[in-house]
């Protein structure tokens, strides 16, 4: 094989499998000589791969885990795979994850042949996914144009549809994607109202990537985290909880169902104070039920009264009698 670029190309697919290769099983792969191989290696090496050598009869190489991110070389079914379960991890909002997910399966989608993205896209047709929480659906696709848009500095406009069913146009300067767990917000500059504005994602159709190219302005927050909580905090009813959790706090702080506006102070070593504010009683019974031990909600009074509800239910459900047939009483 006497084209050197394609030659490392195969060489560098065959050291990605997760194995060590005799030098003379490379060669003989590649139809080189072993002195050839170790000139592709050392070629390998200062691209970047850390491609790791034993010596000795069985010796080999091997690729293995560097400082930095090298590239990759995806056969179609890995590319497949990947792409699909980016779309999966960017629609279900897993905490950490959503916007790399995001900013990901754009770049994979950009380079995928048409053959691969139509197998992506008949995939993710054919398939429904199961979801457990009570936020709003996003289309992963509008997730990867905004991304993208937000990527390259590229203003957008699109269709909004406000909390009161209002339906405008808008022309933006896309700033941030964030994810509050339930939900996804974009950040930006709307140009026709000279001021910056957060966008609900699910509330976004057609969305258009225009090609005009800004210079990004300085956002009137310390980052995007903070200026999405505090127009949040402005826009919607909001329930202060207090509450002291027995467990200890680097523990609660490791493992929070929500995401969001909490503090935590420790109390002793096995239990601290936890505030938090959220718009929806549920979401804050919830995750406090989801902590796993014991606690003792202090404010609001509404949030005690909707556990007591919630305490009832599954009590109700719990000591439910059978009947003689065997089979649950009731619906």
């Amino acid at each position: 094989m006497s084209d050197t670029p394609a030659r490392l190309l195969n060489l560098l697919s065959l050291l990605q499998t997760p194995r060590e290769w005799p030098g003379s099983e490379l060669a003989e792969r590649l139809g080189v000589s072993p002195r050839t191989i170790r000139r592709d290696i050392d070629r390998l090496r200062d691209l970047g791969y850390p491609v790791q050598a034993t010596m000795g009869a069985v010796g080999g190489y091997r690729l293995v885990a560097g400082t930095a991110m090298p590239p990759l070389l995806l056969d179609d079914e890995e590319a497949v795979a990947i792409a699909v379960g980016l779309r999966a991890a960017a629609g279900h909002a897993v905490v950490g994850i959503e916007e790399a997910s995001v900013r990901a399966l754009g770049k994979l989608l950009q380079v995928l042949p048409s053959r691969l993205r139509h197998r992506v896209g008949t995939l993710n047709t054919a398939t429904v996914p199961l979801l457990t929480g009570d936020g709003p659906t996003v289309d992963p696709e509008a997730l990867t144009l905004l991304a993208g848009a937000v990527t390259k500095h590229e203003r957008l406009r699109f269709a909004y549809r406000a909390r009161d069913g209002a339906k405008t146009r808008r022309n933006v300067e896309p700033e941030r994607l964030v994810s509050t767990g339930r939900r996804w917000y974009l950040i930006g500059y709307d140009l026709d109202r000279e001021d910056w504005r957060l966008f609900r994602v699910d509330r976004i159709t057609e969305p258009f990537a225009t090609g005009a190219r800004f210079t990004p302005r300085p956002l009137p927050a310390e980052d995007a985290a903070v200026f999405v909580a505090s127009r949040l905090r402005r826009r919607s009813p909001t329930h202060t909880m207090v509450a002291t959790v027995h467990r200890p706090a680097a523990e609660v702080d490791g493992w929070m169902p929500w995401t969001g506006d909490y503090e935590i102070e420790p109390i002793d070593d096995h239990s601290c104070l936890l505030r938090s504010r959220a718009d929806s009683l549920k979401w804050l019974a919830s995750g406090l039920l989801m902590l796993d031990c014991d606690f003792e909600v202090h404010d609001p009074p509404e949030l005690r009264e909707h556990l007591r509800t919630i305490a009832a239910r599954a009590d109700h459900a719990a000591n439910r009698r059978e009947s003689g047939s065997g089979r649950p009483t009731g619906p």
